[in-house]
């Protein structure tokens, strides 16, 4: 598809595609009330993430012994504090996606190109360049290096919906390719973990484990998504769309709970070693910003030349630079121990993920109207 060329640009949740005929919604106005629609929580989500941070960090150094105690009680090898937060934060985030209508959705030839092609970038390119810069500023810290990769393997399943809306993306789109990669992760997570630490790595670092990383994935991952499934099917079927809804309202807030709690536990949990181990923090976040920045750009140019509407570029392009930081950290804590530099590394993918992907929400926005980029 050239950039003149006539491509789908948004999907509805019928699975009918929105071509360039339709009117155009991607003008600074329909980006504006987007924003404004969004609850209280979710507006000033990047300040209660920044508070939440500040206040675990606090807590971790000037509060004897609640790193300690929130590494007591274990679930498949994470503290239970942890294990919690990240069940709680996954499952009213996968009991939006509209499971009962993909197969109409899946029909579509031309969305099957748009997957193809967020499957090539998540699941390869991500990845590798992950991989690449992780080499490339930390080529004599391997545990550092670890973490990193496992930041890399993570695709977003969460925070990409936040993101998404707030620059306005394809919101259903969106959540099609959440459900996709909550099923990859679960298949290839593990295998490509091995791939990329024990044979691509360094021989002399640690080995990681296959079945606890399997284990990992499929706790913290399988049982939000099975879980959230079944709720949909059960709700609907019994109680009626409608009730659905209602419950869904109830239930959305405990995502964005269930983030800042999360988010809190594991920086009160690593406090110290963030503090004192600036260096290490400074030299993670060096990559770290780099992938972000360059995978995003890369993916926006690409989607722009394709001609892609707005709604479309910006949905592959935060799903491209966006990573499931908590099962990252919840592989590096199970597999190598709370207070080991890998974990150290995955919890420093929050801390630069919010300001940069907040920014480059901001980015788009300019771009989308500087361009007239149209749907």
């Amino acid at each position: 598809m050239g950039a003149g060329t006539e491509s789908p640009q948004s999907l509805d949740t019928t699975g009918n595609l929105e071509g360039q005929n339709n009117e155009p919604k991607s003008d600074l106005n329909a980006k504006t009330s987007t924003f404004q629609s969004l609850g209280f929580l979710d507006r000033y989500l990047a300040l209660w993430i920044l508070l939440a941070m500040v206040v675990g960090v606090l807590l971790g150094n000037f509060v004897e012994g609640v790193g300690p105690a929130l590494h007591k009680g274990k679930f498949v090898g994470v503290s239970v504090p942890i294990a919690v937060g990240l069940l709680v934060m996954m499952y009213p985030i996968l009991c939006k996606v509209q499971y009962e209508v993909l197969h109409h959705v899946f029909r579509k030839r031309e969305l099957w190109i748009q997957i193809a092609f967020s499957i090539f970038v998540n699941w390869i390119v991500a990845p590798f360049l992950m991989l690449g810069l992780a080499w490339a500023f930390l080529p004599d810290k391997s545990e550092l290096r670890t973490g990193l990769i496992l930041v890399g393997l993570g695709r977003c399943i969460a925070m990409v919906l936040i993101w998404n809306g707030l620059a306005a993306g394809d919101s259903n789109y969106c959540a099609i390719l959440v459900v996709i990669n909550s099923i990859l992760q679960i298949a290839l997570f593990a295998p490509l973990a091995v791939l990329f630490i024990n044979v691509i790595g360094d021989a002399n670092e640690f080995k990681i484990s296959y079945s606890t990383v399997a284990t990992n994935v499929a706790v913290f991952l399988g049982i939000p998504l099975g879980a959230a499934v079944l709720t949909r099917g059960l709700i609907r079927h019994f109680a009626g769309p409608a009730r659905y809804e209602i419950f869904i309202k109830w239930l959305s807030p405990w995502s964005l709970i269930g983030l800042l709690y999360t988010i809190l536990v594991l920086f009160a949990s690593q406090g110290r070693q963030v503090v004192h181990q600036i260096v290490s923090v400074v030299r993670v976040a060096a990559p770290l910003t780099v992938y972000f920045i360059v995978i995003f750009v890369a993916t926006l140019a690409i989607t722009h030349r394709l001609g892609f509407g707005y709604k479309l570029s910006v949905t592959q392009s935060f799903t491209a630079a966006s990573n499931n930081f908590e099962l990252a950290i919840a592989v590096a804590v199970a597999t190598f121990g709370p207070d080991s530099d890998q974990a150290l590394a995955s919890t420093v993918g929050p801390l630069i993920e919010v300001p940069v992907l907040i920014g480059l929400v901001y980015l788009v926005r300019f771009i989308g109207n500087r361009w007239k980029w149209k749907d």
